[in-house]
This record gives structure tokens, C-alpha cells and sequence, in this order.
């Protein structure tokens, strides 16, 4: 079996580099580029379209390996790769004639609904730190599509320097391999290991300096597939499973989080763009473009890490050390964001506050000494 998960993977990686050149030309052949911006941080024009490698390179090494697999869920995967064609194919669009917010949103709704259809949905949820199962009834199917949606435009969001948004989504697919192998999910195992050799040949070309972008045909395809891959893999899981995949998915989802946070706190609307996501304020600290994506991939592997830990703890009904856990996390998270303002770069309430308390304690034991 653990045969066949390698050859799944080695599969999608050759392809994977072998198509990645061949979509190069494809993209500038047809005019789907990038060019520079006020908000863009490459400097010449460059070819978008690299999704539909990993895209080419997944199904692919799927029908390879699949024959010589028996338990796999086959309804399941065939309404992930539909669904997966259909975001590839807004996103190609996009990529080349930049379509309506309106009708890529709908597009991805659709995807969502087809997996929704192939029986992927978020039906129960395992409540943290208590015992038994809430049934969602009626809010399954909107719960399952909002998810999805999210996660696919959050993945799209820190798509902005080379190799982010795939090194992101690569560890990210890496922890749920890691987790499925654990839980014994056979299918997930499978698929995992097969987008992971997809992102990897991909990344060959796409680590800064990029030869070519991934761009909404890739960045919605991984969003989209990491969404669908999380339902699918953790409706087993033992207590947390609303926690393990949202963990699972910590980088982009709090980006996602902090963008809509930043625009509340400035009074601009949601959905304007900005220079303030968090890969845009580690290069305005002064770090350079691959040390900058280093970083997030260490953030997104230390979110990976907590994962596991995170669901081996409730699987051990260690409950309280998951709570200790996840609070350690968030201070984390608060922190750093108010350090690098993320946020806001004047309202930082938690750090004004702890300056406040640590001018006071200096001030207390000075009058102490003085007297």
C-alpha cells in the first residue's frame, strides 16, 4: 500500500515537471500574464496559467494509481476532480480575461455543491472539551459551501511571492497526509500524496526567482482541494475535529482573518485590496523575498506541528493540554500581529497594554528601591 502512495506521488511530480515548461508557453502563447503593479512585488511580466500543471499532473497520477487501490472511495474522488475542473477552468479564465468577483464566486459555489453532492459535508461536529455530537441537520449543506468557498479564496490570498502560496499549501497537504496515514483514511492518504507531488514539481519552477505563477487556476484548485481534503479526512476525527483542519490551515485562513480585521478597524470595505497582508509586512520589516516566504513556511509548518499534537491530544482525551495548546497559539498569533501590524501599525492594544503594566512594575519596584 505504502507502495503505491510513493508511486502516487513520484508520478504527479514528473508530470508535474514535465508540464509546468509546457504551460509556460501555453499561458504566454494565449496572453495569460501578470503584469507589474502598484501592488505586485515582481518587476516584469510573467505567465500565469501554472495551475493547470499541478491541475494536469494530479489527475493524472490518480487514474495511474487508482486501478491498483480497492478502497478507495471512488464517488467521492470523482466529485473532487469535477469540482476541481471546475474551479481550474474560472480560474484559467480569470487568469486570462480577469472575470467578475461575482461569477468566480459562483463558480466556486458550484464546485463546492458537486462535492457537496458526492457526499463530502460537514454533517457532525465533535464539540472541544465536552462530550457528545452536535447533528447540524439543515446547516450541513450551507456550512460545507461556505468552507469550501473560504478556503479556496483564502488560499488565493497569499498567493503574492513566489512560492508562497504553493510551499503553504504543500506543508499544509503534508500534515494531512501525516494525519490521514494516522487515522488510517486510505483515500485521503492517496490523494494527499499525489497533490503534494504535484505542488512539488511545480514549486521547482515556481520558488522565488518564479519562472511562472500559479495563479487563480492554481491558487483556487489547492484552496479548493484542501478544503474538500479536510472534510474528507476529519469527520473521523475523535473530539476537535472543527479545530484539527481549521489548524491545519492556519497561515491563510488567519491571513484571511486579519485582512478583514484591518479593513473593520480602518473603515474600508472588505473586499478592497491592500499591501498589509502578512507577507507584505515582513518585506516592509526588511526582509527579502525568500526569506520572507521561509518564515511563513516555518509559521505554517509550526500550525502543521500543532495539529498533529492537537489531534493526538484529544484522541488521548487530554483535553485540558489541548486548551493550553491552542490558548499558547492564539497569544502567539495576537502578538506577532500586533508586532508586525498586520492589523493596524498604531492600534496595538495588547502590547500598549503590556508596556503599560511593565512601565508601572518598573515604576513600583524604583519607588521601592527609593525608599
Amino acid at each position: 500500500m505504502y507502495g503505491l502512495y510513493f508511486i502516487g506521488f513520484a508520478v504527479a511530480l514528473i508530470i508535474a515537471l514535465l508540464m509546468t515548461p509546457l504551460v509556460k508557453r501555453f499561458a504566454f502563447w494565449v496572453g495569460a500574464v501578470d503584469a507589474p503593479n502598484h501592488r505586485k512585488v515582481h518587476s516584469r511580466i510573467m505567465p500565469r496559467l501554472g495551475g493547470l500543471a499541478i491541475f494536469f499532473a494530479f489527475v493524472a497520477a490518480y487514474f495511474v494509481v487508482s486501478p491498483a487501490m480497492n478502497a478507495l472511495k471512488a464517488d467521492v474522488v470523482f466529485g473532487l476532480l469535477v469540482g476541481g475542473a471546475i474551479v481550474v477552468l474560472i480560474g484559467a479564465l480569470d487568469d486570462r480575461f480577469d472575470l467578475s468577483p461575482k461569477l468566480k464566486l459562483l463558480g466556486q459555489v458550484a464546485a463546492a455543491s458537486v462535492v457537496v453532492y458526492s457526499g463530502v459535508v460537514i454533517d457532525l461536529v465533535n464539540v472541544p472539551f465536552g462530550e457528545g455530537v452536535v447533528s447540524l441537520e439543515w446547516l450541513a449543506v450551507p456550512l460545507t459551501i461556505f468552507w469550501i468557498v473560504g478556503v479556496t479564496n483564502a488560499i488565493n490570498l497569499i498567493d503574492g511571492l513566489d512560492g508562497l502560496s504553493a510551499g503553504v499549501s504543500g506543508i499544509a497537504t503534508c500534515t494531512m497526509l501525516v494525519l490521514a496515514l494516522l487515522m488510517g483514511n486510505v483515500t485521503v492518504v492517496l490523494l494527499c500524496a499525489i497533490l503534494l507531488g504535484s505542488i512539488g514539481g511545480f514549486l521547482f519552477y515556481n520558488f522565488h526567482p518564479a519562472k511562472i505563477f500559479m495563479g487563480d487556476s492554481g491558487a483556487l484548485f489547492l484552496g479548493f482541494t484542501l478544503a474538500s481534503l479536510s472534510i474528507l479526512g476529519f469527520k473521523q476525527a475523535t473530539l476537535v475535529s472543527l479545530l484539527v483542519p481549521i489548524m491545519i490551515l492556519g497561515v491563510p485562513l488567519s491571513d484571511t482573518f486579519f485582512a478583514i480585521m484591518r479593513r473593520w478597524v480602518n473603515n474600508l470595505p472588505i473586499s478592497v485590496a491592500d499591501k498589509s497582508h502578512l507577507h507584505h509586512c515582513l518585506l516592509q520589516m526588511g526582509f527579502s523575498h525568500r526569506t520572507t516566504v521561509l518564515i511563513i513556511y516555518g509559521i505554517a509548518a509550526l500550525f502543521g506541528t500543532s495539529a498533529v499534537f492537537l489531534s493526538f491530544l484529544s484522541q488521548q482525551d487530554s483535553l485540558w493540554a489541548a486548551f493550553v495548546l491552542i490558548t499558547i497559539l492564539l497569544c502567539i498569533m495576537v502578538l506577532g500581529a500586533e508586532t508586525i501590524g498586520i492589523i493596524s501599525k498604531t492600534k496595538k492594544p495588547v502590547l500598549q497594554f503590556i508596556h503599560k503594566v511593565r512601565m508601572k512594575t518598573v515604576q513600583t519596584n524604583a519607588k521601592s528601591r527609593n525608599n
